[in-house]
């Protein structure tokens, strides 16, 4: 460590406030100091930094429980060596330094310093991503929020109808398709249900493409005999029922819309560069059961490996060899 590394730094990360802990090669505590996670902060721990190391940055080692952001980009671009930590290693190292199962800031980036100063090697070295991965990082987790958020309320949905309309669950267990929704929109209540017409129904289907279902096997369904339930019941949750609607449909929407934007950057990356050669999107594209989300997601979470070639990780984190 004193061959590679001058100084090693551990910064417990806050919201509002880090708490830094510098250590030399003897392992002894140099500084500690808590900075605002501001502009004003970051540059004032960059500039102790600079100073502890003689203006040597690429000798000082920074450990943090953050792969990306202000700070660490910072860090990054003014030629320090970041190697962000997982809160599960901290945690496992904590224990080598007191069995207390009580969480202090201080004591923490101490703890994240000194285990980068003994396992180094056991960490990944932070590197700044060109733009177009950290926009498509940014767009497959925004992607993956409305689709949370329709889950959610697709399960509302359910329990709902479960309440008073059973036999709607026949229809779509996944409460996730548009067309279902208009159902629901066209016979809300029980009494309503069993008054719908064949042919507004087969309508419904036809605008939706829906093969599997036939309009009188639907209309057979709600006409079935309703749950009995307290007076007033019934319209309550179906009320609920019809404002879920169009949440269900934004989500959707949103979803399509990103989906869009996530293609269109795969696209663009896809694209050869001046020599001709096959960009390394081009190549997991072609791979068989390889789609736009695998894609996205091993460029945008797991960009180093292939800009690296290392083949060892990449096979790791595709889950051809786990272990």
């Amino acid at each position: 460590m004193a061959e590679q590394h001058r100084l090693v730094v551990g910064i417990d990360w806050a919201t509002q406030f880090h708490q830094v802990c510098v250590l030399d090669a003897d392992r002894q505590v140099l500084k500690e100091v808590k900075i605002e996670h501001s502009r004003t902060g970051i540059a004032q721990l960059v500039e102790l930094l600079m100073k502890l190391s003689d203006n040597q940055p690429e000798r000082v080692a920074v450990a943090i429980e953050m792969p990306r952001g202000a700070l660490v980009e910072t860090l990054v671009e003014r030629h320090f060596a970041v190697f962000p930590l997982n809160p599960k290693q901290t945690d496992r190292s904590r224990d080598r330094h007191t069995v207390v199962g009580a969480k202090d800031d201080s004591p923490d980036a101490f703890v994240i310093a000194d285990s980068l100063r003994t396992d180094l090697h056991l960490f990944h070295w932070a590197t700044l991503d060109e733009p177009a991965i950290v926009r498509l990082r940014e767009l497959t987790r925004a992607e993956k929020d409305p689709q949370d958020d329709a889950v959610r309320t697709g399960h509302r949905l359910r329990e709902l109808l479960t309440r008073y309309v059973p036999q709607m669950l026949n229809f779509c267990p996944g409460m996730d398709e548009p067309w279902f929704w208009e159902l629901l929109e066209l016979a809300p209540m029980p009494a309503r249900a069993a008054q719908s017409k064949v042919a507004k129904v087969d309508v419904l289907l036809k605008k939706h493409c829906i093969r599997r279902l036939t309009a009188e096997e639907i209309a057979n369904e709600l006409r079935t005999t309703a749950l009995r339930l307290a007076p007033g019941a019934a319209e309550a949750a179906s009320e609920h029922v019809l404002q879920l609607l169009p949440l269900l449909r934004l989500f959707r929407e949103q979803q399509s819309t990103v989906a869009a934007k996530v293609q269109a950057s795969l696209d663009e990356l896809s694209e050869p560069g001046q020599s001709g050669e096959h960009r390394d999107v081009a190549i997991l594209l072609s791979l068989p059961g390889v789609g736009r989300k695998i894609a996205a997601t091993m460029l945008a979470e797991a960009s180093q490996p292939p800009a690296e070639r290392d083949y060892h990780a990449l096979r790791t984190y595709s889950g051809t060899a786990p272990i």
